[in-house]
């Protein structure tokens, strides 16, 4: 298994084995933030596809004084999520999907609604990036914390501390 920072040195030094590393590593994550965000699986595949061709042409510009890989990787892939449905295209496209593509008939089709999540996954918003994809695989996805360690390649302790103060937040959100 290859370290945290020697995959940054690997990927500063352009070897082209580092970003399958990279992507074997994080893709799953990063899908994961897209697809909610875009509600499209195959938008969300042409938002993962755009976001490793942005981190592998901008990693330059990572700087590992002012965060993790994965929150300047999450950031570069959420904020293209965001673009591509801002865009034009995006709104005018979603406007003509057929009923079977709907999140709602997603929901009821494969999982029916749950109710215990209704509003919650829009108070995840206001946690910070970190808590928040934690959040999103254990609740919503169905991790379990050991899983989400090694989905997003961090240790057992720092997932339980992240997801130990997310709750301590939205607890507060919810009284």
């Amino acid at each position: 298994m290859t370290s945290e920072e020697e995959l940054v040195a690997q990927l500063r030094a352009q070897d082209q084995r580092a970003i399958t590393l990279l992507y074997r590593n994080y893709s799953a994550a990063l899908y994961g933030v897209i697809l909610r965000i875009v509600k499209q699986e195959e938008v969300a595949e042409d938002v993962l596809q755009e976001s490793f061709v942005k981190i592998w042409s901008a990693f330059s510009s990572y700087d590992e004084q002012k965060g993790r890989l994965f929150t300047w990787m999450l950031n570069i892939s959420r904020n293209l999520a965001i673009d591509k449905i801002r865009s034009k295209q995006y709104r005018v496209g979603s406007k003509t999907q057929p009923m079977e593509n709907t999140v709602t008939s997603h929901m009821v089709s494969s999982d029916g609604i749950k109710p215990d999540h209704i509003g919650l996954q829009e108070m995840t918003e206001q946690l910070n990036p970190d808590q928040k994809v934690i959040i999103d695989l254990m609740y919503f996805n169905g991790f379990t914390q050991s899983e989400v360690a090694e989905e997003l390649n961090i240790p057992l302790g720092t997932v339980k501390t992240r997801a130990r103060m997310a709750i301590k937040f939205l607890s507060k959100l919810i009284k």
